[in-house]
């Protein structure tokens, strides 16, 4: 009688954690007690209560509320999908009952016990597996699995799960024109450690040269997670595959990120304007499905708003209203070009506030 007791509170109390690591305190499906709670006051008072009635023939049965409740200790926990962003190398390990999404950039799934299945698609996932956009894939039980991010990525997460950053690139024993002083200094670290950028010689990051549109588009193409795309010819200066922004510039061309000029032509190797960059950005933001609204008015704070170009005005709003351009010396400087720098300082605000 005593073990069937006992084997019914068991059972209860790991019906009861399935059921709060999946829904929301005051739903129906959890309609008063909060996961805080189950963890400290009535998880204790339920083992008084088991103590008082069967005294040590609980004993057994306690240790093993005490490991369902602290497996898992310094994991961290969401009740709910939350984001989660990711620098390449950085992984996630899930367990029982967790879920992962990816949202962009590139990741793969390592499965060292268990079984985790694609609850989009119905099917269990083969360890190894690169993941696919917008699929929950999530872990049965007693499975343990391993998310690895290839490039910058943003997913969404919820029940337990933890994670570790990939040890820190600095970039000034790479790069010799890069110094800690430098305002730039954690925006080209970001960029080089995400492979966004690479140096433009093994010791050189030559921040004060100029971008020009073809290494623009493969920044974003990168920061896409270099998704492949059919070349469609679209550009008259863009036909020769071999060119390290063929297929980004295909991309970009194919999910309306970029238009190029009225002759047909892409220009890459052109000095990107400010305005130029804006728009883009602004465009791949469109794409990736982000806010778009502007707020404040800090735009018409600055003297040179009215310089921007029509085609360019909304998203220069968009990118200097959310702190993805600042402005030069009090001015937007619309026409002028960005150096590498100032683009690395660019993507890494753009990745603050998306």
């Amino acid at each position: 009688m005593i073990r069937t007791i006992i084997a019914g509170i068991v059972s209860f109390l790991f019906i009861f954690v399935a059921t709060a690591s999946a829904s929301t305190s005051g739903t129906s499906a959890d309609p008063l007690i909060t996961l805080t709670y189950a963890e400290g006051s009535f998880k204790n008072a339920l083992k008084t209560e088991i103590s008082q009635m069967l005294g040590d023939a609980a004993d057994k049965a306690i240790g093993k509320l005490d490991a369902l409740f602290g497996e898992y200790a310094g994991y961290s926990f969401s009740a709910r999908f939350e984001s989660l962003t990711l620098a390449a190398g950085d992984t996630v390990e899930l367990v029982i009952g967790s879920s992962f999404v990816l949202l962009s950039g590139s990741a793969n799934i390592s499965i060292s016990k268990g079984a985790v299945v694609n609850a989009t698609t119905g099917s269990e996932v083969v360890s190894g597996a690169r993941l696919s956009y917008n699929q929950r894939y999530f872990c049965a039980e007693a499975t343990v699995a391993i998310i690895k991010a290839d490039s910058a990525s943003m997913g969404m997460v919820d029940g337990y799960y933890y994670v570790e950053q990939a040890k820190p690139i600095r970039t000034h024993p790479v790069f010799k024109d890069v110094l800690e002083t430098d305002w730039y200094y954690d925006a080209v670290d970001y960029v080089y450690i995400n492979g966004l950028f690479a140096g433009t010689s093994s010791s050189a990051f030559s921040p004060k040269a100029y971008m020009t549109r073809g290494m623009f588009v493969t920044v974003l193409h990168r920061l896409d997670g270099l998704p492949a795309t059919e070349p469609t010819g679209r550009f008259t200066d863009v036909q020769d595959a071999s060119l390290y922004y063929y297929q980004a510039v295909a991309w970009a061309n194919a999910n309306k990120i970029v238009e190029g000029y009225a002759d047909g032509t892409f220009k890459p190797n052109d000095p990107i304007t400010r305005e130029q960059m804006a728009t883009i950005m602004h465009r791949f933001a469109d794409y990736k499905g982000y806010d778009l609204s502007a707020p404040g008015s800090v735009y018409d704070s600055f003297p040179d708003s009215g310089a921007v170009s029509s085609y360019a005005m909304d998203a220069m709003r968009w990118v200097v209203s959310n702190g993805i351009i600042n402005g030069s010396n009090g001015m937007l400087l619309p026409r002028e070009t960005a150096t590498r720098a100032q683009v690395a300082q660019i993507i890494f605000n753009y990745d603050r506030a998306k």
